[in-house]
């Protein structure tokens, strides 16, 4: 099946914002400065600063996945908000999602290292970003939360993405 990685058209916003279940799924997701339910224009709520918003679609173009990079400082790239439909989960949509979103996020920006933060007890999506070359940084990790890194020019990352 083709999948194309492209920027999310306001219609997509009403799929994305059905995806997310509850206040907990929410914060989980799109951090505290989202409000469950949504208040305002979810594009809004979403922006992103020094970052991009990605759809992953299929052919008919509805978007089955979303997330966003940013720069931190440079050099290195932060992905967030990454999530799936609950239609597509289990059959590599994750998988696809980030590998394009990291070398969509690679070519645009040039960063040699990419970040992401992602639950502890999420293991479905620590597997995922550990086969994709990503490993916990623990000094920069709570009790709660992973923080991962992948350096793209000395890991098997690039290697995993393609």
């Amino acid at each position: 099946m083709f999948f194309t990685l492209r920027a999310p058209k306001p219609v997509d916003y009403e799929s994305i914002a059905s995806w997310v279940p509850d206040a907990v799924a929410c914060l989980r997701w799109a951090g505290p400065r989202v409000p469950f339910p949504f208040t305002a224009d979810l594009p809004t709520l979403l922006s992103v600063v020094d970052g991009e918003s990605y759809c992953l679609a299929d052919k008919s173009a509805i978007p089955l996945g979303f997330g966003q990079y940013w720069v931190l400082t440079p050099g290195s790239v932060h992905l967030g908000r990454i999530i799936v439909s609950p239609l597509a989960r289990g059959k590599g949509i994750g998988r696809m999602l980030c590998q394009q979103l990291v070398a969509k996020a690679i070519q645009t920006t040039g960063a040699t290292t990419v970040t992401l933060r992602v639950y502890r007890d999420n293991a479905a999506a620590v597997a995922l970003y550990t086969s994709l070359g990503f490993a916990p940084v623990e000094c920069e990790s709570d009790t709660e939360v992973h923080f991962m890194k992948a350096e793209t020019l000395c890991s098997s990352l690039p290697n995993k993405l393609s």
